[in-house]
């Protein structure tokens, strides 16, 4: 009997690790890596959108604020929804959602429309529904390479990041961003909608005692942390750490821009930074397997930080490609790692909705350290305060996964013999 699902069905029968559930992580893939477009099309168009409508950074920086935000909130919704009915009917919401948001976004006559389509359509109902409720979702057809899986759906959205950016870039250029995003509400339907019928199937279901024991086995591994508690530092470390993301994410193109090398050139960068983001975070799913999730956040948080400072020194065009790629090397981890220590430290019926909302504060760190970096960028005219201000963030997250790291190890080994 498994402690987390029910006895593991036979292969043909699609149970837990079967053939059916590796090919369900494929299309996982395949979709999140399609509707995370919502995630990197705005940051590659921001300087073309900010020149249409003559705005400043910080403004220009708006619509990729509101669709994190869009995520937040959707995100929760879909992870309920996904709960209820099954992953299919957000994905397809998701993907009309996207659909629809990208060509309202081609005929936008303002920065405002542009932003508030991007907000509901692409951020709310469109691409929350293709990460968190994706990760929850993959989390209960594996057990024992539980770690490898969600984080190979979690690799989705740095995916994305790798083959969208030139993508957009190159459209933008030749076509103009107008007919980038027509372009772009194209492919999510032709794409996602075919896929999601591999994803009809329901998760293995527990049976009451299975429920029960689980739940039971959960709690005990909180060891008197309550669980409010637990969610409530997931969370805020998850708004730190992405707040400190978000600097070189959301801004790298338009830093080499003002540096003189070109948007193309940042778009690669960014591009480059996803690519290596996905090596990191199939590598952390590993380790989380080998290690514990706890530890491998820790880890990834170090290792951030550390590239982060990096950016202040070095400017330089190859400088710049090299600190990239180890960004994206050191922290693609962390994100997939919170929604593993929710597996392991919460009753697998509250999947859903609590990876749902440690994922969305996560989206709420990117959103607001997207935004602070372009307000501090018109103070200052620099981006050297702004990741400053990113270090500072990731100094907090670090403390708080070294408190609860401490926490949990503390009172496991209270409760251990002698």
């Amino acid at each position: 009997m498994n402690s987390d699902r029910t006895a593991e069905a036979p292969a043909d029968l699609g149970g837990v690790e079967s053939n059916y559930a590796w090919a369900r992580l494929v299309a996982s893939l395949a979709i999140s890596t399609t509707g995370a477009v919502g995630l990197w099309s705005v940051v590659v168009v921001l300087p073309a959108v900010q020149a249409e409508f003559a705005v400043g950074r910080g403004s220009a920086s708006l619509p990729y604020t509101v669709t994190m935000i869009g995520m937040v909130l959707g995100g929760i919704m879909m992870g309920r929804l996904a709960d209820r009915f099954g992953i299919v009917i957000p994905v397809v919401m998701g993907a009309v959602s996207l659909a629809v948001g990208y060509l309202a976004a081609a005929f936008s006559e303002s920065l405002w429309q542009f932003a508030a389509v991007h907000g509901v359509f692409i951020g709310f109902f469109g691409s929350s529904a293709m990460f968190a409720p994706m990760m929850a979702d993959i989390s209960h057809w594996f057990l024992r390479r539980r770690g490898l899986a969600v984080a190979v759906t979690a690799s989705g959205s740095y995916l994305a990041g790798t083959l969208w950016p030139p993508v957009v870039a190159h459209l933008v250029e030749s076509v103009g961003w107008r007919q980038a995003h027509v372009t772009i509400a194209i492919v999510c339907l032709v794409v996602i909608l075919p896929l999601s019928l591999v994803l009809r199937r329901r998760a293995p279901v527990l049976d009451d005692a299975a429920q029960e024991a689980a739940a039971s086995a959960a709690t005990n591994r909180l060891r008197g942390l309550k669980p409010a508690s637990l969610q409530g530092v997931l969370m805020l470390a998850g708004l730190a750490c992405c707040a400190a993301m978000a600097m070189p994410q959301v801004h790298i193109v338009a830093y080499c821009g003002d540096l003189g090398y070109g948007s193309t050139r940042g778009a690669e960068m960014l591009s480059m930074m996803l690519g290596f983001g996905i090596v990191s975070r199939l590598a952390s799913g590993w380790v989380a397997d080998h290690i514990g999730p706890l530890q491998t956040l820790l880890l990834g948080s170090a290792m951030q930080a550390l590239t982060l400072f990096l950016f202040l020194p070095f400017d330089g065009l190859a400088s710049l490609y090299v600190i990239s790629a180890l960004f994206g090397l050191f922290q693609g981890g962390i994100v997939p790692s919170y929604a593993l220590v929710v597996r392991q430290y919460f009753p697998p019926a509250e999947a859903g909705i609590r990876v749902s909302l440690v994922i969305s504060a996560t989206i709420a760190g990117m959103a607001l350290g997207g935004w602070m970096s372009g307000a501090i960028f018109d103070l200052t005219l620099s981006y050297q305060a702004a990741f400053l201000n990113g270090i500072l963030w990731n100094v907090g997250h670090f403390g708080l996964a070294v408190w609860l790291l401490w926490r949990l190890q503390a009172r496991l080994l209270a409760a251990s013999p002698a």
